[in-house]
């Protein structure tokens, strides 16, 4: 996308019809999901019969087919003008592994002080940072692809190493200075890496090589004008078919306890709307541009929904409020992230750098 004032608008109008209309196919998808759970007897049991690594094999192959064409779009000779921006690395990692974190134990204890099953879950929501669907917001966003990709490998990398010790901190360590309640998380530093690199490594593999062998044989117009517009819409099939099994899957425990998933929301309807807003502020105020800062506010506010419900199940059983709780998470996070597309692209109409910044490296095409 461009970096002038003009480019949000014309983002805008040339949305495809899939694109255009997204917040309709998404609600449809998360009622076709929650009405074939209840009304179609064994299909939870049938879809979670085959797992991988602890996730339904049908919601896994849809984040790999979500993943991978966005990971292919992704100009990897460019990386390195992202990693020499330290000003987004440094601001990304404070926001996604010290403030995030606080943020939502501060909510759940605040709002759910007496539920400790749906707190717990929560809590674990918040130490999931987001490897996966925040690359799809981020390029609904026209946000910076380049930018994504290394914020999210970060994420990573720290998730392995930091996720299981911010558990035990946020669960038993601080709760117990302060003279709370305390709860315990099981869950191990290989069982995260071998998440990240499934639902991570595996797409990023294949859309490395995907460019690489596509613009070795074909050119980088081809690959970029030809091939790219044919496997886009996949992530967007993807993600549909993604939330149609998640919904699926727990159309019972959302459908039949609605007060607590009312609960549950409004803690992480705050979460996100303060974690974007706080990101798209920062990244404004520090003079990055349009596409940095439309990317710092979505990884920051994105969360690994599939790795806070499987570490919740693992932990504490499938039928488990803190299941519950990470399930409601991207119950509330899809619908509220995409409206949050739409303001980033709105704000961009009056997004007052017409020109990157220094060491930006964004890209210069406007995508549809």
């Amino acid at each position: 996308m461009s970096t002038t004032t003009a480019a949000a608008p014309k983002v805008l109008r040339g949305l495809s019809v899939l694109d255009r209309w997204l917040p309709a196919w998404i609600l449809a998808a998360m009622v076709v999901g929650l009405v074939a759970g209840r009304l179609i007897p064994g299909l939870g049991d049938w879809l979670s019969a085959v797992e991988l690594d602890g996730v339904s094999l049908p919601i896994a192959v849809g984040l790999l087919i979500m993943m991978y064409p966005v990971l292919a779009k992704v100009r990897y000779d460019r990386i390195g003008t992202v990693t020499g921006d330290r000003r987004l690395l440094v601001t990304s990692l404070i926001l996604n592994w010290l403030i995030g974190p606080a943020l939502m134990f501060v909510l759940a204890w605040t709002f759910l002080p007496d539920l400790p099953a749906y707190r717990t879950g929560l809590i674990i929501v918040g130490l999931a940072r987001c490897i996966a669907m925040v690359i799809i917001w981020n390029d609904l966003a026209c946000g910076d692809r380049e930018a994504a990709a290394v914020l999210v490998a970060l994420n990573s990398i720290f998730q392995v190493i930091a996720f299981a010790g911010l558990g035990w901190f946020y669960l038993a360590v601080l709760p117990g200075w302060l003279g709370l309640a305390q709860a315990e998380l099981d869950v191990s530093p290989f069982k995260i890496a071998q998440s990240v690199l499934i639902f991570l490594g595996i797409p990023l593999v294949a859309g490395f090589l995907t460019r690489l062998l596509g613009e070795r044989t074909k050119g980088r117009e081809w690959y970029e004008s030809r091939f790219l517009p044919r496997i886009g819409p996949f992530a967007l099939y993807g993600l549909l078919f993604t939330i149609v099994i998640l919904f699926a899957l727990q159309g019972d425990q959302i459908a039949g306890r609605p007060l607590d998933v009312a609960r549950i929301a409004l803690p992480l309807l705050i979460y996100f709307a303060l974690m974007w807003g706080g990101g798209y502020l920062i990244g404004r105020l520090t003079g990055m541009t349009y596409e940095r800062t439309t990317t710092l506010a979505f990884t920051a506010a994105g969360n690994n929904f599939e790795l806070a419900i499987a570490v919740a199940i693992a932990t504490f059983g499938a039928t488990s409020g803190q299941a519950l709780a990470g399930v409601v998470g991207p119950l509330i996070e899809v619908p509220v992230l995409v409206g949050l597309v739409y303001v980033s692209l709105a704000l961009g109409r009056r997004f007052p750098h017409a020109t990157p910044a220094p060491g930006s490296g964004t890209s210069t095409e406007v995508r549809p």
